[in-house]
């Protein structure tokens, strides 16, 4: 297992999460985008994963409604992949949440994508729904956990 070194970003600051999202994932996007999905968005969290001084990994998230924060993006490059480095970042997430009063954080994962569901059955996050994505062309699984607290409601 990877032991990086987990790090909150400035979410105005998107060059190092653009360059990873474009080593990640088809197509590219550029920092435009990103910051299109996140106007308007309240509490924002951004982290970077770090070996050493390499960026890794990353994740976007951002408030979906009052008491539930909403995992948007993750990603880790493909030479690190299954290396533990996705787990730490969520949960770096889940902590963050429970420090910000958030009840539950909730994460949208492709059908395809098994390893990524396999991470949200093994860590108590339940199934919640599924929706079809028509970009995608595919299931979109819904998985949603409490974090414990006042907030930890439906």
């Amino acid at each position: 297992m990877a032991d990086a070194v987990i790090e909150r970003l400035d979410p105005r600051d998107l060059a190092t999460v653009t360059h990873l999202y474009n080593t990640i994932f088809r197509p590219e996007r550029d920092e435009a985008w990103i910051r299109n999905r996140m106007r308007g968005r309240h509490n924002i969290l951004v982290m970077v994963a770090r070996i050493e001084k390499d960026a890794v990994g990353f994740y976007v998230g951002f408030e979906l409604k009052p008491g539930t924060h909403f995992t948007w993006l993750v990603g880790v490059v493909s030479d690190l992949r299954r290396s533990g480095i996705a787990s730490q970042l969520m949960h770096g997430a889940e902590e963050w949440c429970r420090t910000e009063g958030y009840g539950r954080l909730r994460f949208e994962c492709d059908n395809r994508i098994r390893p990524f569901l396999i991470f949200g059955i093994a860590n108590a996050y339940d199934i919640v729904g599924i929706r079809w994505d028509q970009d995608r062309m595919s299931n979109l699984i819904i998985f949603e956990k409490g974090l414990g607290g006042p907030a930890d409601t439906r």
